[in-house]
């Protein structure tokens, strides 16, 4: 049951100012342990464009990667887990997507988003229009696996609170920095258990 052929292709989508580099460290991980493993760049990366538009890129990369009939797992990190959410809950990823995680993503916003008036920081604000779009309906992420990871030392999500949800299944991974949730053994490893979960059988809401 180890062999990639079992398990579905994970994508990994980066936050503001990141690239795909990022996750060199658990890319390496995953593919070690027999995932297929895909990731892109956001262009671009510096908040100039709002999160909708980033996740159009993410479908549009999906389209031309992957079978119609394939499902997938996402892995997003602070910013691509909103970008993720969006292609998710609007763009017809509910429909293939299995497992969803989310790493230090700014759900509900944070104030860092504050230090510019930029389209992307904009959307990561609290209360944003997009946020409480997408949080309105939140409950469709019943439908799949839906994880979301955070640690209470985040300074880049303010409140760390902020990265919590009120479905799914939440972990709590104390590290102490926001970029270490892509990199340290610790969060990779519950990442990697999330990824191993089987799929539950779920009624559609």
């Amino acid at each position: 049951m180890n062999s990639s052929l079992d398990r579905n292709p994970v994508i990994l989508l980066h936050g503001i100012w990141d690239t795909k580099i990022i996750f060199n460290t658990m890319s390496a991980r995953l593919t070690q342990l027999g995932w297929s493993v895909h990731s892109l760049n956001l262009t671009p990366n510096d908040g100039s464009l709002g999160l909708d538009s980033l996740a159009k890129q993410l479908a549009d990369y999906i389209s031309e990667t992957f079978d119609p009939e394939q499902p997938l797992d996402i892995v997003g990190y602070s910013m691509g887990g909103i970008v993720s959410r969006y292609y998710v809950q609007r763009l017809g990823g509910i429909n293939r997507v299995q497992r969803f995680i989310t790493l230090s993503s700014p759900h509900h916003g944070t104030l860092t988003a504050y230090s510019l008036r930029l389209p992307g920081y904009l959307d990561m604000r609290p209360d944003s229009g997009l946020l409480r779009d997408l949080n309105q309906d939140v409950t469709m992420l019943k439908r799949i696996n839906f994880t979301s990871m955070w640690t209470p030392f985040d300074i880049m999500i303010v409140p760390a609170n902020s990265s919590q949800m009120p479905v799914g299944k939440e972990v709590k991974v104390n590290v102490l920095l926001h970029r270490q949730m892509v990199t340290e053994p610790l969060s990779i490893n519950a990442i990697v258990e999330e990824l191993k979960a089987p799929i539950e059988n779920k009624i559609p809401t």
